[in-house]
């Protein structure tokens, strides 16, 4: 049954076109090109797919972050050729999506991954994102060289189809394992011609590190980005971008020395007065004061 839809997946994605690469932009201040994570819409989306993308259109959103997927239930239910027609229909498109590739990281497995990699080139992305690490499988540094190898890995896999590998990350990579970081292991013994970086920004900061010291001693590593704040009174909570205590505009001031290419809001916490609303918000701000 696996086999028949990758099957018809791949035969279609042959047949509809080649992969359609975003273009990456140069000037921020002449494309305002803003991103949103549809894991800010978590609650809203998986209950009316058609009717949450249409919203992430008007709230001036130009490109979306997938999450969600698996071989069984794709996409809220669209396959992703559907899914594509969604976005196509709202003049959406989807650079990167957030991609769990199953048990690949623990035992190698790469059904899931290899799932992804359809979706993503049906999709016409750009990159498959790996968004999260079990607990079990990062305990040392050993284990951080461990997912580094299947890293590279899966990033040759991607390469030959056209697209790139990516790794998001949260604040536990930056704790110390000795005179390390998993984060530095991950940024070292990664193959710099085959993976990127989504730095999420909020857990830059929340970790205590300074996002700016990362692109300069990484330069060009980081070629998405995750936009969050951070609550002034509580630093576990987000804000709308803009209201919150990380300064942006010195971020982004410093975005080709990051080599980003895309960014992508996101809200995991603390809707005011709603997410869609709060997403909104965001968009407007950075389109206003940052781009």
């Amino acid at each position: 049954m696996m086999l028949s839809r990758k099957s018809f997946i791949l035969s279609s994605c042959i047949a509809i076109a080649t992969v359609i690469l975003v273009p990456s932009f140069g000037c921020l201040a002449q494309n305002k090109a803003v991103g949103l994570q549809l894991y800010s819409l978590r609650d809203e989306l998986p209950k009316d797919v058609k009717g949450t993308i249409e919203k992430v259109a008007k709230a001036g959103f130009t490109e979306v972050e997938l999450y969600g997927f698996s071989i069984k239930d794709q996409f809220w239910g669209m396959n992703p050729i559907e899914f594509k027609k969604l976005l196509d229909a709202n003049g959406l498109t989807a650079p990167s999506g957030h991609y769990g590739l199953g048990t690949y990281l623990t035992d190698g497995n790469t059904a899931e991954l290899e799932e992804a990699i359809v979706a993503a080139k049906v999709l016409g992305s750009e990159y498959v994102t790996i968004p999260w690490l079990d607990e079990n499988i990062r305990k040392t540094a050993e284990d951080y060289k461990k997912i580094a190898a299947k890293i590279n890995i899966a990033a040759k896999m991607c390469k030959d189809a056209g697209l790139r590998l990516a790794y998001h990350n949260h604040d536990f990579e930056f704790k110390k394992l000795g005179e390390t970081t998993g984060y530095q292991i991950l940024l070292n013994e990664t193959d710099k011609n085959l993976v990127d970086f989504e730095l999420d920004l909020y857990w830059v900061v929340r970790s205590g590190n300074d996002p700016i010291k990362l692109f300069t001693d990484n330069p060009g590593r980081f070629t998405m980005w995750h936009v969050k704040d951070m609550d002034k009174a509580n630093p576990a909570l987000n804000a709308e971008i803009g209201t919150g205590s990380i300064k942006w505009k010195p971020i982004f001031a410093d975005a080709k020395l990051s080599g980003m290419k895309h960014f992508f809001v996101e809200h995991e916490t603390n809707y005011k007065p709603n997410p869609m609303e709060s997403v909104a918000a965001s968009c407007a701000y950075l389109k206003k004061n940052i781009l």
